[in-house]
């Protein structure tokens, strides 16, 4: 199951949603608007290099470990 986060356009409130299913409406917690932007997440993964190391890649985006590179979406 997804978690999606949103903002509200309400009351500028983010927030992270757990779809369960795919027809049901999402609200803000906090002033209970349904008036919401979707927004685009970063994920977290880790995978091993080419002499087995683990690298991870939980913060920034693709191709960096900050989160102020130029080509962040932040």
């Amino acid at each position: 199951m997804p978690i999606y986060e949103f903002e509200c356009l309400k009351c500028s409130r983010r927030f992270e949603y757990l779809v369960r299913q795919i027809r049901g409406e999402v609200a803000c917690p906090g002033c209970g608007g349904n008036d919401l932007r979707k927004l685009i997440s970063s994920f977290a993964f880790k995978s091993r290099d080419s002499h087995g190391n683990i690298t991870d890649s939980s913060s920034g985006c693709s191709g960096c470990t900050s989160n102020n590179c130029a080509s962040c979406a932040k």
